[in-house]
């Protein structure tokens, strides 16, 4: 078994190497990677999942289903010739009011939650989704890196919806709330770097 094991990984060596951008003409290894290596787009995708499993009804999809979507959009426009000086400004306020949300424990207490929340999530998603377009590998095509990294999206949000949902008593509670004032913290420390 443990040779099987070893094998299996060997083989699977030369597929790492094209895991860079460049080195693949499909871009779905680069947008899978990309909000992985990105501390800005990783903290804000966890965060976002951390705060949706506090909503309650249909906030509680609509909200990482809106940022998925609209990160899209934005991919679209970051492949144009529009320039958006305030993106990366925007994408550390993501991590920021993201982290700040679960931190303070705030919940959409409005009839309409869900939209609210996915009005929230899609106005910053945008802005991730141009950068991603905007550093799209030259290669790649839009449909296939887009793919790769709403993947990664939904992969991040799960992430933090799973741990978010994990525990319903003080303990858990404090711990979510810690992570989410980690994740604003890192937001401002991004946006002071």
């Amino acid at each position: 078994m443990k040779k099987l094991l070893i094998s299996a990984a060997a083989l699977m060596l030369p597929a790492v190497a094209f895991a860079h951008t460049g080195h693949e003409t499909s871009g779905f290894a680069s947008g899978l990677a990309h909000p992985f290596t990105g501390l800005d787009h990783l903290l804000a995708m966890l965060a976002v999942g951390l705060w949706a499993a506090r909503q309650s009804g249909a906030a509680r999809w609509a909200t990482p289903v809106a940022f998925v979507l609209m990160m899209g959009v934005g991919a679209v426009a970051g492949t144009t010739q529009w320039q958006l000086p305030i993106t990366e400004w925007m994408i550390v306020a993501s991590v920021v009011v993201f982290g700040a949300l679960v931190a303070f424990n705030l919940k959409l207490k409005m009839a309409n939650s869900a939209i609210a929340g996915a009005a929230v999530a899609g106005v910053f998603a945008f802005f991730h989704g141009f950068a991603h377009g905007a550093e799209m590998p030259a290669m790649a095509s839009l449909a296939t890196y887009g793919a790769g990294f709403m993947l990664a999206t939904a992969i991040l949000h799960a992430a933090g919806y799973l741990m978010a949902a994990f525990g319903n008593n003080k303990v858990a509670d404090m711990s979510r709330r810690a992570a989410g004032a980690s994740i604003a913290v890192a937001g401002i420390a991004l946006g002071v770097a």
